[in-house]
This record gives C-alpha cells, structure tokens and sequence, in this order.
C-alpha cells in the first residue's frame, strides 16, 4: 500500500508539473482603451492562432495621447517587465528607440512587418536607419465641407478662404488653433505643403527654409484674422471643431476620418451633405502634405518573452485585423490593399482620397526630443493671429534650435 501511494503521489506530482509547463504565456499589451473591442478581438484572435502558446492581455491606457507617454515612460524606465507588447503613438519611435525602451525588428520579422505597408507608415516607425515597430492603424486629417453650400471642394487654402468669406455666417473654417499637439500637426502639414521641413537631413538642427516657412505662417494668420476664422479658433481642438461642424454653422473643417461616423450618428441631416476632399495645398500645382498619425506596435525591450512578442505583435498587425479595426473601430489600415477591400470601402467611403493622402504624408520631426520641439512650435505661434511671418521664421528656428539642445522653453 505505501508503494501503491507513492507511486499515485509522484504520478500526481508529474501531472502538476505538466499541465504548468503547458499553460500558455500571457503578454501584457499596454495600449489606449479602444472602444468598438476590435483590439481584445484581434488579442483573442492571435491566442487561439498560436495554440496555446501565448494569452494577450490588454492593459489599457488613457485616452489622452500625453498621459499615455507619460505612463508608459515612466515604466520603461524603470525596466518593468511586465510590459511586453507597447500600442505606440507614432511620434514616440525615435524617444522609445534612443532610450533603449523597445527591440529593433530584423531580418525576416522586418520583412513581414514591412510587407504591403504604405510608405509613410513604415517611416513613422523607423528610427536611424532601422525598424523598430510594426505598423498597426493610421490616421491623417481631410477636408470636410458642406455638399448643399459650394459646388466643388476649395484646391487651395487661398480659395477655401475666399469661399468661406462670401458665404458669410455660414462660412466658418473649423481648424485646430489651441496650444496643444494639434496646432503642431497644422504647421508641420502647412510647411510640408508648401515644400519645407521642420527639422535638416540630421534631424539635429532647425531647417524651416525661410519662404516655405513664411508661406505656412502666413496662412495661418490669415486663417486667424478672417471673418472666416471661428472666434474660438485659439482654443478649438479636434473634437470641438467636430462639435461645431456637427451643429451646422461651419462648411469646412480639418479633421480625422472619425468625424465621418460621428455625423452620421449625431448628426445626420449634416452628414446627408458632409463632403471630403484632400487637405487644401498652399499652392495649386503642389500637392498637399499632410502628418500621418496612428498607432505602431513595438516590442519591449524588458519583455521576458520578446520571441513570442514579436510574434504576438505581427498577428495583431495582420490583414485581417487591420480589417476588423477599420470596419468596427474605424481606424484606417496601414496596408496598402486594404483600401480596396468591401468592408474597409464601406467604412471608409472616401477610401481612394484618404490612401491618396496617406501615401503623399509625412512624419512630425523624427527626433527622441520631439515632445519639446513639438511645445517649441506650439509656443511660439499661439495665438496664431499675434503672428507675424516675417518676424517669427527666426523665432520659430531659434525656438526649435533650443529644444533640440535641451534648453528651458520658458
């Protein structure tokens, strides 16, 4: 008997042992708290693909982009290990790199995180000459106006303010003019249109070319000081440009693609006339560039588990769930394709604009201090109608040249 009971306890001892060797490993995926659930679909989705061989467990963050950082800096650089996949702004890639915080892609993972991706996105997750995130969802600004007030989209911002002054009360522009990222997002778009760039070839030293520089301030405070202008343009952000729009005394806003389903919900006799067309170009025969935003997947640099993390972080950036986030959460694909697919189209039906506009996007300054060259241009050109182009092209250079040598903005 006492042989027949050590042998059920070293048996039962091998079973315990077994079926905890068996039990999948969960990763920790820190990420904003996305509403529709298409994340925590595509997280259970990508357990039940790896056979048991991990969990993703969403660890949500705040909904505001700067506490998200600030939450995330804070673990990081603490080493903790309980963070192993990160939902990356975009603008976070050269910090979260430089810092050492998240494990370069390489080899045949770049590969499959590169493949089919629009270009734009795969430059808004390297970082010296190397990958350093998967590309997830995207995001960049269109131009929304009013179908029953004009007969054509304005091609210019010169037009745009043409046409909004003749139509009077009605004619109000919704733009982002607060102290905040927003109004960085309207210079760097603005300078990029007219053909200029923030940051030199180094990304160390302010470029802001004198004339695309004053082409791009000048538009912005004629913006500010027309009739056009909404009188709470130094205070107005996305959501309450979006506000405006949807009470119907506005005919154009700049804004993201989530003020499209918005409209249709909370306001439908608008989105019965609601009209998109392509960011308004500085000049007629040059394009429109426009920041890209969105969301990268990068792997933690203090994961235990970075092999499966990398894996985890390539099935949740899949087609298929790139997919399931434009049709549920309305969150634009970084896969090029996509923009073809039946369920992205009826979710997106400005589909071809907004690949159009995202193929031609370009990136904020891709620097590890972004956050403080960022607060340098939003600084210095609040309140956009106190500025004066010909004296703030030096200012706004100085301002930049001392954020990127780490000096006091104040």
């Amino acid at each position: 008997m006492q042989g027949l009971a050590g042998a059920l306890f070293v048996l039962a001892l091998f079973g315990c042992g077994e079926q905890a060797q068996t039990q999948p490993t969960v990763l920790h995926w820190y990420v904003f708290n996305e509403p529709s659930g298409s994340f925590a679909t595509a997280a259970r989705r990508c357990a039940e693909a790896s056979n048991g061989a991990y969990q993703v467990k969403l660890m949500p963050l705040p909904s505001d982009a700067d506490q998200q950082r600030e939450q995330l800096v804070r673990r990081l650089a603490a080493h903790d290990r309980a963070i192993d996949l990160i939902g990356m702004d975009v603008i976070w890639t050269p910090e979260f790199a430089r810092a050492g915080w998240i494990l370069p892609w390489s080899g045949m993972l770049a590969a499959q995180a590169a493949e089919r991706r629009i270009g734009a996105t795969l430059d808004s997750a390297r970082y010296d000459h190397r990958l350093w995130a998967v590309p997830f969802t995207t995001n960049t600004q269109l131009l929304w106006y009013r179908t029953d007030r004009v007969d054509h989209p304005p091609a210019t911002w010169g037009e745009m303010l043409a046409m909004a002054e003749i139509l009077g009360r009605n004619g109000t522009i919704q733009a982002q003019g607060e102290r905040y990222e927003g109004l960085t997002v309207f210079f760097v778009s603005l300078l990029a249109s007219a053909g200029g760039a923030v940051l030199d070839s180094t990304d160390s030293h302010a470029e802001l070319q004198t004339a695309p520089t004053e082409r791009a301030l000048s538009i912005m405070e004629s913006l500010a000081t027309s009739p056009a202008s909404d009188p709470a343009l130094s205070t107005a952000r996305e959501d309450q440009g979006r506000i405006a729009f949807e009470t119907g005394d506005s005919t154009f806003m700049l804004n993201y693609t989530y003020v499209w389903p918005s409209a249709r919900q909370h306001a439908p006799e608008v989105a019965a006339h609601m009209g998109w067309a392509r960011w308004p170009a500085v000049d007629r025969d040059r394009p429109s560039r426009v920041t890209i935003g969105g969301i990268n997947l990068g792997v933690s640099a203090f994961s235990p588990h970075p092999e499966l993390a990398f894996r985890a972080a390539l099935c949740i950036a899949s087609e298929e769930n790139q997919r399931l986030a434009a049709a549920r959460g309305g969150l634009p694909p970084t896969i090029d394709t996509l923009y073809e697919d039946f369920e992205v189209r009826a979710a997106f039906p400005f589909a071809d604009i907004l690949r159009a506009t995202l193929r031609d996007a370009v990136s904020r300054p891709q620097t590890p201090l972004y956050n403080d060259v960022s607060l340098a241009i939003s600084h210095t050109l609040h309140p956009l109608r106190d500025i004066e182009p010909d004296r703030d092209v030096k200012r706004l250079r100085d301002a930049v040249n001392r954020a990127l040598r780490s000096e006091g903005l104040l």
